[in-house]
């Protein structure tokens, strides 16, 4: 009765979008500093990577017989940038309205897409591209590599928002049946995908960042979230221990600088260190990165950061960081005045999406958590994780021609909260706005 009810509810919620409150909100300017602050991320990530390329090139031809031109990585990371300026012009284009209402084809294409890759690799298929041991991109060839893993948290942005946005309405946050359960089955699906098939833990605690942060702006009660923290954590434990490269990794990490005993993982970190320790307050400037010569892995994609500090310096990180730290502020903002509650966790979800990128990238790189294996945002090498992140950013930016002025906000939240049954007051009215 209970797996047919949770059914039920998740077929409800695919096909019922709900009404919008903010089509009585007049539309307006919006908020230009999301343009300036993502702009610059990517200009900084088109010169780190013209700075590298060359030297990423060298090392690929030395140590696989390749045939990379200096410019290569370059050229590539100038289209992932204009695909995703393309992106982000679409969804600041496209009505939020037509996205929020297809959120479920959206979420059904993802899920079709990594289980299509699941059973691509198994059988071998050259369409299935594997790294390391593990099978997370769709080799297309001369057109690159698509990595599903993106259109998934594309797709559980859009639904899980409207889904939870219209749920919160009615008074059911907190209905586990109705509302709890979809969202959790919808979630513990996508992990299997990510996590135990595509073996890549730290898109999948991305992902479940998306989730938690839209919960959390929701309102789910403090009981039930620390339920819910628990059960994740309990599962996240038995994740790591199933998994031997992962057991090392927190190893690693628990060992810090004990440089006693070597493996590939303090390897990684200690040249992060090592880069970001060269850098100094300017850097070696442009072009003159040691590490990017083959020293550090990953030294175009995870670990650009690390390259960033050796080439721009505490300086340049600090920049760099106050850019970012700008953006999520902005998307803050956005979220804090919009009316709607749906687009308040849409705009909740990309500030999850963004941010756990950036922590968990940051974090690893300077040794205060264990290696993830994540894109920094707008900078890393890669065509995907850009084109999907710039198309987030750009709903954001849609949304922010939406908000209201904190007084009328107010008001709005006031004469809403009294046909919200099991809410009570409005979550709107007591936040404070600046």
């Amino acid at each position: 009765m209970a797996s047919g009810g949770s059914s039920q509810a998740i077929l409800t919620a695919l096909n019922t979008p709900g009404q919008s409150e903010a089509t009585s909100v007049r539309r307006h300017r919006p908020d230009y500093y999301i343009v300036l602050f993502m702009g610059l991320l990517m200009l900084c990530g088109l010169i780190i990577i013209y700075a590298i390329g060359p030297q990423r090139a060298n090392v690929l031809n030395n140590s696989y017989g390749s045939d990379y031109s200096d410019s290569y990585f370059f050229v590539k990371q100038a289209i992932s940038l204009l695909l995703s300026l393309a992106a982000f012009g679409a969804m600041s284009t496209v009505s939020y309205t037509w996205i929020i209402k297809n959120g479920s084809k959206l979420l059904l294409i993802g899920l079709a897409a990594c289980a299509v890759l699941a059973v691509a690799g198994w059988a071998h298929l050259g369409i299935a591209q594997e790294s390391l041991g593990a099978t997370r991109w769709f080799n297309l060839g001369p057109l690159g590599s698509l990595q599903p893993a993106e259109v998934l948290k594309f797709g559980i942005l859009v639904f899980v928002a409207g889904f939870l946005g219209t749920k919160t309405k009615q008074g059911r946050i907190n209905d586990v049946q109705g509302t709890l359960v979809p969202i959790g089955t919808i979630t513990a699906l996508s992990m299997f995908f990510i996590i135990i098939i595509q073996q890549d833990l730290g898109t999948g605690i991305a992902m479940m960042s998306i989730v938690a942060t839209m919960l959390l702006v929701a309102g789910i009660s403090k009981r039930i979230g620390l339920i819910i923290f628990a059960g994740v954590l309990v599962i996240g434990v038995g994740l790591i221990i199933a998994a031997p490269h992962r057991v090392g990794r927190i190893s690693t990490f628990f060992k810090g600088d004990d440089s006693s005993t070597s493996d590939a993982g303090s390897y990684h970190i200690e040249h992060a260190k090592i880069a970001i320790g060269t850098g100094g307050l300017f850097g070696v400037g442009v072009g003159n990165s040691v590490q990017a010569t083959g020293y550090l892995p990953e030294a175009i994609n995870d670990s650009v950061f690390a390259i960033m500090g050796e080439t721009f310096g505490f300086i340049g990180l600090v920049t760099i960081l106050g850019l970012f730290a700008s953006l999520l502020m902005r998307l803050l903002k956005v979220m804090d005045h919009l009316v709607d509650l749906r687009l308040k966790l849409l705009v909740a979800g990309v500030f999850g999406w963004f941010g756990a990128h950036v922590i968990l990238n940051v974090a690893s790189m300077i040794g205060i958590f264990p290696l993830t294996g994540i894109t920094l945002p707008l900078l890393s090498f890669g065509g995907t994780s850009m084109i999907f992140i710039a198309a987030a950013l750009g709903l954001a930016f849609q949304l922010s021609r939406y908000t209201v002025h904190p007084s009328r906000l107010k008001e709005a939240s006031y004469e809403d909260s009294s046909s919200r049954r099991g809410i009570g007051r409005s979550r709107h009215s007591s936040r404070r706005s600046s």
